[in-house]
């Protein structure tokens, strides 16, 4: 990381400032400590004009209204630049958001599909047939798929009985009409067409 070079010139300056006070020999105490004492005693008399320095207030003052005069001028111009540049985002941000609206516009979402699997439809067109015999094969038909699902589903067992066994009724709010389903669909299987569906 590339510190700017302007991020250190307050430590030169405390730097300087510090030795410059510790050359007097009066900004450290006794014990070898920095004395705060003295740095505020120094702010205080220039403050009141009695600054240990071998020039003038008036100097001094004139100096340091010069001084702020740059700081206003560059303080303005810093101003002026930072107002530009934040002019100048801001329209570059709005020409992207209409871009992005228009790009954005151009895409259309693809029309939602159901998808309906086709032994399902198969299932359907068989109850809804006349014959007896039709039901009969649908039950079974959908018995087969519900098997496959719950084998999908990780659901562990030999028989569909034994998968629905280890279904949670949370996990599955359509179980006791399977569990019918399926009952129907063993007596259909041992009795064949002598169970009477009507």
């Amino acid at each position: 990381m590339n510190i700017p070079f302007w991020a250190f010139i307050p430590v030169i300056a405390f730097i300087v400032v510090a030795f410059t006070l510790l050359s007097t020999g009066a900004a450290v105490n006794t014990g070898g400590q920095l004395n705060t004492e003295y740095f505020f005693r120094v702010l205080y008399d220039c403050l009141h004009g009695g600054c240990y320095v071998h020039t003038n207030t008036a100097e001094l003052q004139a100096y340091l209204a010069h001084l702020w005069g740059w700081i206003v001028i560059i303080g303005y111009l810093i101003s002026v630049i930072a107002l530009f540049v934040i002019v100048y985002v801001m329209v570059r941000l709005f020409d992207l958001r209409e871009r992005e609206k228009e790009q954005y516009k151009a895409l259309e979402l693809a029309p939602e599909q159901s998808y309906t699997d086709p032994r399902w439809e198969h299932i359907e067109k068989l109850r809804e047939s006349p014959s007896v015999s039709d039901w009969r094969q649908a039950i079974i038909e959908a018995d087969i798929m519900l098997d496959e699902m719950l084998t999908r589903q990780g659901y562990a067992g030999e028989t569909l009985g034994e998968k629905l066994k280890n279904v949670e009724s949370s996990d599955f709010s359509t179980l006791q009409d399977a569990w019918e389903a399926h009952k129907v669909r063993n007596q259909i299987a041992h009795e064949g067409s002598a169970f009477d569906l009507s």
